[in-house]
């Protein structure tokens, strides 16, 4: 710092402030320098709707999960790839078709966009669940069943008491 009555220079990015009455301390405060302008455009944030590469690899990790050994396949069976393919498909554009409905999307504000995105991810996974739980095979849901049936007689688990 300059010694009182010294006259300060202005380093690098700094402006000269007139030194002023040292009883008001915002006259010590430097003025804000704007940012060098690097002539590249102002970046945008879209959140929603999803580009399609994004889609289409929802698709792709929705075939993987139908098709290869996961819990969801462990549960209810595997989908073979030709018919996890149509239905990857359809899971994801009707939850896309969902999300991007009148009453669903909102404005353009990024917060409201990852509340769109929220609600696609989760139609996502309700259709996935229910198209699984629809082709099971009946001795998986009764196997599934028996032995909920079991620890829920057993343990009192699953029963809601």
């Amino acid at each position: 710092m300059a010694e009182e009555g010294e006259a300060t220079k202005p380093h690098g990015d700094e402006v000269p402030v007139d030194g002023g009455n040292e009883a008001e301390p915002s006259a010590a405060v430097e003025a804000p320098v704007p940012p060098p302008s690097s002539g590249l455009p102002p970046v945008s944030l879209n959140i929603w709707p999803p580009s399609q590469r994004t889609r289409d690899a929802v698709i792709q990790r929705l075939i993987e999960t139908l098709s290869s050994s996961s819990v969801l396949t462990k549960r209810y069976g595997v989908v073979p790839v030709d018919e996890a393919s149509a239905t990857a498909r359809l899971i994801e554009q009707e939850a896309f078709d969902f999300a991007d409905s009148d009453g669903v999307r909102a404005s353009a504000s990024i917060d409201d966009g990852l509340e769109v995105l929220q609600i696609y991810s989760k139609e996502i996974s309700k259709r996935m669940i229910e198209s699984v739980k629809s082709r099971a095979s009946p001795v998986n849901l009764i196997r599934y069943t028996g032995v909920s049936f079991f620890l829920s007689s057993a343990f009192g688990c699953f029963s809601g008491r």
